[in-house]
């Protein structure tokens, strides 16, 4: 799987992984919750595992990315038009 965080990087994660559907599934419930501290604790931690977790690609790599993040500093408000229905990744 191919994951871009927009603004900075693209990074290889294993297909399949299950623990970035979690990181994300938190981040969700804190836009739902409306909960802005909780909101940018979560988010980070999904940011931080895709880029300690995932392999960078080169610049020069232009694979087409499965999943695209938004960029880091996202805002509560933001995220409540990013984050609907199914969150960023569909089921």
């Amino acid at each position: 799987m191919i994951v871009r965080i927009s603004g900075e990087d693209q990074y290889r994660l294993a297909d399949g992984d299950g623990r970035i559907a979690e990181l994300e599934d938190a981040a969700v419930q804190a836009v739902e919750g409306q909960d802005s501290e909780r909101f940018a604790s979560s988010y980070k931690t999904l940011l931080d595992y895709v880029r300690g977790n995932g392999q960078r690609l080169a610049d020069d790599d232009l694979e087409t990315s499965d999943l695209i993040l938004p960029p880091a500093d996202l805002t509560l408000a933001e995220a409540q038009q990013e984050f609907t229905g199914e969150g960023l990744i569909p089921d």
